[in-house]
């Protein structure tokens, strides 16, 4: 489920929750792109990361 945390941080990894502040961070850094471009990928295609990375033109 998303939003569930371990010690490690976010356990779900198939999903973007934008609540969490680690994922976001995590994947703005690993993508290169602002928050707000992924807020907005977020919106338009859901939270699956395999659909915001192919709307970023990332690989996941």
């Amino acid at each position: 489920m998303a939003g569930l945390k371990d010690k490690r941080g976010f356990i779900d990894k198939d999903r973007l929750d934008l609540s969490e502040r680690q994922a976001v961070e995590y994947w703005v850094k690993r993508w290169g792109v602002t928050r707000d471009q992924l807020t907005a990928a977020h919106r338009k295609v859901g939270r699956l990361i395999k659909d915001i990375a192919a709307e970023l033109g990332k690989r996941r």
